[in-house]
């Protein structure tokens, strides 16, 4: 298929949202909303894509970089049709057809399009735009047919529709293919003389059809991909097909779900096969989860890359963080940004760690708290260590080498080293580097009164 320009429209206000950020911005599937229609874009393939913007338009900038589109402010929004005339420069030269989508809709399929783009140059058309026949048209402009179905005759919005109109089922999607000689030369015409004071793209339909051109047009297969974002429950309930779409690529591709209805996958996850996710987990952000895993319920991961043969027990939290092959986690563990677990490594129940190298095979079972810390391979954390890593001005380091046992309820008070093969004693505080293979113990001698509680009780009965 030959390539053509997409104009993606996303200058909208998106007043209904209730929002202070631009309804585009929202994210869905954990990405913004404006991404979607960009990628579909990219995979028609489109040979530019253009991207018109108003409210927030730094904000959406940002958002855009590195995605090679161009950017052209619409500056005050006056309608669909005002915002397709701001890129008649960009395309001065270009005498083929223009793919119109908005951002706002974002479930398009790549396919639906490339049919749409297919039937327009079958049809040898001037105007194709996309359909849909809906229970509930509110919300949308009707396609305005001859009778029995015949060719389409106009569009009218539902601000402007009549009655009899408005019990119309067909309605318009907002994705539009327009040759571009006709497309510029029938918005210079456009009028502002309707309920919403703006110059609507759609009219450009009605100036086709009194020109003896032809447009046609075509219903799209499945309706989920036409659903808008108006409010927050438009956005939910979008949120829910992404969801249950992004879950069944994956099961497709061999990954197991428990509950595909509780298991929220963002966009860009990317998860091996033969892992077995339970009900109630969130991978979110550029997840990495390799094969043979097992992630049970109620954890969520972010942003974090996950060997073979990893297992994440219930409840536990884990954001920009490396898990080797063979390591466990939890449950209820909290791995914070900058930890890695080397390979076979083990985090408990809860541990919390920041910032921390685990090294091969070692572990820390319960109850600690893990920060700048870099341990060596097979070093044992007894229950209750803490690296007291803040003086209250810097962060600082604890070292332990390979080999070492530190026992219970120790506190590491950083900047300290434990030398290779050294074991701590339980109960100790460390504040000076331990030499390899010796033994630390840093605690109060225990003191002894014989008969003392019997004596008090006896105090206490007078």
């Amino acid at each position: 298929m030959a390539m053509i320009p997409a104009v993606i429209l996303a200058a909208g206000l998106g007043k209904r949202m209730k929002s202070k950020r631009a309804k585009v911005l929202h994210r869905i599937a954990g990405r913004p909303m404006i991404l979607f229609s960009v990628e579909a874009a990219r995979d028609l393939p489109s040979e530019r894509i253009i991207v018109v913007v108003a409210h927030q338009a730094e904000l959406l900038k940002e958002v855009l970089e590195n995605r090679q589109v161009e950017i052209v402010h619409q500056g005050r929004p006056l309608g669909t049709g005002h915002a397709v005339l701001q890129v008649r420069s960009s395309l001065a030269d270009y005498k083929g057809p223009i793919l119109i989508l908005n951002a706002d809709v974002p479930l398009i399929a790549v396919e639906t399009l490339r049919s749409l783009v297919k039937l327009h140059r079958e049809r040898e058309a001037d105007v194709t735009l996309l359909t849909a026949m809906l229970s509930d048209a509110e919300g949308y402009g009707r396609i305005i047919r001859m009778p029995e179905g015949g060719e389409i005759t106009g569009i009218v919005e539902e601000a402007d529709a009549t009655p009899a109109q408005r019990a119309i089922r067909e309605i318009n999607t907002g994705f539009y293919i327009i040759n571009a000689p006709f497309l510029f030369e029938g918005l210079s015409e456009l009028e502002s003389n309707n309920k919403q004071g703006e110059y609507y793209l759609t009219d450009i339909v009605g100036t086709a059809l009194r020109q003896g051109r032809k447009v046609c047009g075509t219903p799209v297969n499945d309706y989920h991909e036409i659903m808008g974002v108006n409010t927050r429950l438009d956005l939910a309930r979008i949120e829910k097909v992404a969801a249950l779409e992004i879950a069944r690529r994956h099961m497709l591709e061999g990954v197991t779900l428990l509950d595909p209805d509780t298991t929220w996958i963002d966009s860009d996850v990317k998860i091996g096969k033969d892992t077995v996710i339970y009900p109630d987990v969130r991978l979110e952000g550029t997840s990495v989860i390799g094969e043979d895993c097992i992630i049970h319920s109620h954890s969520r991961i972010s942003d974090c890359r996950l060997g073979t043969g990893v297992t994440v027990k219930d409840s536990c939290v884990l954001s920009d963080s490396v898990l080797e092959d063979g390591v466990g986690v939890g449950p209820f563990a909290h791995l914070r940004p900058g930890t890695v677990l080397h390979k076979g490594a083990r985090i408990g129940n809860f541990v919390e760690a920041k910032k921390a190298e685990i090294g091969e095979g070692s572990k820390a079972s319960h109850l600690s708290y893990l920060g700048d810390t870099v341990i060596g391979k097979d070093v044992n954390i007894g229950a209750g260590t803490i690296t007291c890593n803040y003086d209250g001005v810097n962060k600082n380091v604890t070292i332990i080498e390979d080999d070492v046992f530190i026992g219970s309820d120790t506190q590491l008070i950083a900047p300290v080293r434990i030398g290779r093969g050294a074991i701590v004693g339980a109960g100790s505080t460390i504040t000076d580097d331990v030499p390899a293979d010796a033994l630390a113990i840093g605690r109060a001698k225990q003191e002894i009164k014989k008969d003392w509680a019997k004596k008090r009780k006896k105090r206490k009965g007078s």
